[in-house]
């Protein structure tokens, strides 16, 4: 099956005209545009393009690389607005349609907004939402405390930073538990800190646990070796000393520390840290 969307791997059927015909295993075929043939192909070989539907609503194939496929969240800029909606700018020559019934508020021209891809059951066509919330609920969480999951930042609140997680769930990142610059639309990595009786989900872009240590401990030291084997931090410098320099908490900092003083890779001096040679 041809999936729109997405990318699919897809078998070199024959050279034409207009471009190749490539097929998957069920018989259906969709053109790739003569524009988008690389060179030195051979009838038979797979290739792997992205499939979404043409200014005429014919199935195409591309080689380019959408900003956003199906079922993602990601941060788009407005190309145009016109009677059907406003369009956005993914990376294709044909902009993706945020209709007016799916923008949360008038979306403006050449304004950034964090929307998801979907099928419009209706058209066939694959369109835009800005209304997040009803595509996401955490009633069936597909993971637990620890977990490694994967991020999008969507809004700041009075209490932190929204993210979508694993492109499904809501989550918070506290802003006293950030320690880098994140702005609205970063992908970015994170972990599940607490899932809460209402399956709110904490967030923390950090390991948790005896898990930030190897890392904090690594960061320190080749910061400690880019700055030529001195870092002026110790365990009594502030905590926003720490942050602005090592990008992450005092806590974790002096954890760090602790590593690798009991590796002996370091030698606390009072006005910061030397490294010690191996």
């Amino acid at each position: 099956m041809i999936e729109l969307g997405k990318k699919n791997t897809l078998e070199i059927l024959r050279d034409t005209s207009v471009g190749l015909f490539l097929g998957d295993e069920e018989g259906n075929d969709v053109l790739l545009p003569n524009k988008y043939v690389p060179e030195g192909y051979e009838i038979g070989q797979t290739l792997e393009v992205f499939c979404y539907l043409d200014y005429d609503e014919r199935p195409v194939a591309t080689t380019l690389e959408p900003y956003i496929m199906l079922g993602e969240f990601r941060l788009l800029q407005v190309a145009e607005i016109n009677e059907f909606g406003a369009f956005m700018q993914w990376g294709l020559e044909k902009h993706l349609l945020v209709p007016f019934r799916e923008q949360r508020e008038k979306m403006k021209e050449g304004q950034w907004y964090v929307v998801h891809c979907y099928l419009d059951n209706r058209s066939g066509r694959l369109v835009a939402s800005n209304k997040l919330d009803k595509f996401l609920s955490n009633d069936n969480l597909e993971f637990r405390e620890w977990d490694e999951v994967d991020l999008v930042v969507t809004r700041q609140t009075d209490l932190g930073w929204e993210v979508i997680v694993n492109e499904k769930h809501k989550g918070l990142v506290y802003f006293n538990e950030v320690f880098k610059t994140i702005n609205i639309g970063d992908v970015l990595p994170g972990c599940v800190k607490t899932i809460r009786k209402d399956n709110k989900i904490d967030i923390s872009l950090q390991p948790l646990g005896s898990r930030v240590l190897e890392p904090a401990a690594n960061k320190i030291y080749s910061v400690i070796k880019e700055q030529g084997g001195f870092l002026g931090l110790h365990d009594k410098s502030s905590p926003d000393e720490i942050r602005d320099v090592m990008q992450m908490s005092k806590k974790t900092f002096k954890k760090g520390l602790g590593t690798l003083y009991k590796a002996r890779k370091i030698q606390l001096e009072g006005n910061g840290v030397r490294l010690l040679e191996d």
